[in-house]
């Protein structure tokens, strides 16, 4: 009896320091790692420009080196060019889009 309550106490600690944990995350470090994953899909977005501008008009690097990058770009293309011609409008530009 007391080795089933002492698994059921241990259960119920774990259930609660993953929530604690959680709740921490959240206060603490969760706006800098959304703010973190959104300037690195910008920096994404602004070197796929760079690399494979041509793709939209705008020739910036010669073809040889964007050949040589096309394997690792390849799964971001359609994503990256979906984001360049969507329409932008005033809420997109004061941050919330």
């Amino acid at each position: 009896m007391l080795r089933a309550w002492a698994i059921s106490f241990r259960k119920w600690l774990d259930g609660w320091r993953k929530w604690f944990r959680g709740f921490i995350y959240g206060l603490v470090l969760y706006d800098a790692v959304v703010m973190f994953r959104k300037q690195r899909g910008d920096l994404e977005h602004l070197f796929v420009l760079i690399v494979f501008g041509d793709i939209v008009g705008v020739p910036v690097i010669p073809p040889y080196y964007t050949l040589r990058l096309l394997p690792y770009i390849v799964p971001a293309i359609s994503n990256w060019k979906r984001r360049m011609l969507r329409e932008k409008d005033l809420t997109d530009l004061a941050g919330a889009g």
